[in-house]
């Protein structure tokens, strides 16, 4: 496997780049939603609201956790699953930065 070279970038569009490739399946994005629904969740919930399996749903739970888009904290048997509000405060300054610049060019570019 290649080299990625993410030294030669910021730490800012290191953690950009890593929540955006989180956010890159559409499992992952109906999760974000239900839990935007429902605030809290544990996996069984997600399971039946998602048509995939148990394992590949833990998969992407796994995966948003690892970003940081989601926090986990153990209520019995079972993890609850919640929105990280900072890993979206991240992705709110970048989008915000990029609707500005876009809004402000004047030319035609293509």
């Amino acid at each position: 496997m290649g080299l990625t070279k993410t030294e030669f970038f910021t730490e800012s569009q290191n953690k950009t780049a890593m929540l955006l490739k989180a956010l890159g399946h559409p499992a992952r994005v109906a999760i974000i939603e239900h839990l935007l629904k429902v605030r809290t969740c544990i996996c069984g919930d997600l399971v039946n609201e998602l048509p995939l399996a148990q394992a590949t749903v833990s998969q992407h739970l796994k995966e948003l956790k690892s970003a940081g888009i989601i926090k986990g904290s153990v209520e019995g048997a079972a993890v609850c699953y919640c929105l990280d509000e900072s890993a979206f405060e991240v992705l709110a300054a970048y989008f915000s930065g990029v609707i500005s610049g876009v809004k402000s060019q004047k030319s035609n570019c293509c």
